[in-house]
């Protein structure tokens, strides 16, 4: 699976990842490289992350769905 950003979105990651590098190590770092850094990300924390918040959403909605019959549960 790639995980697709929008023109917008990895700009302003783009901006943050050469301030951090700017900041943390003193490294000014070129849109390609930056850009290079971003998809390297991506690549590779992404589907990870990805998983995470499904598997997380997962057990909420489980956790939701099992309460539900106590929810709306009407003695005959």
């Amino acid at each position: 699976m790639q995980i697709e950003l929008s023109d917008e979105r990895q700009t302003e990651f783009k901006e943050q990842l050469k301030a951090l590098f700017q900041t943390e190590f003193e490294v000014d770092l070129s849109d390609f490289r930056a850009d290079a850094v971003l998809g390297l990300f991506l690549k590779t924390l992404g589907p990870a992350v990805y998983n995470q918040a499904v598997q997380d959403v997962r057990a909420h909605l489980q956790v939701r769905l099992d309460d539900l019959e106590g929810e709306v549960y009407a003695d005959d």
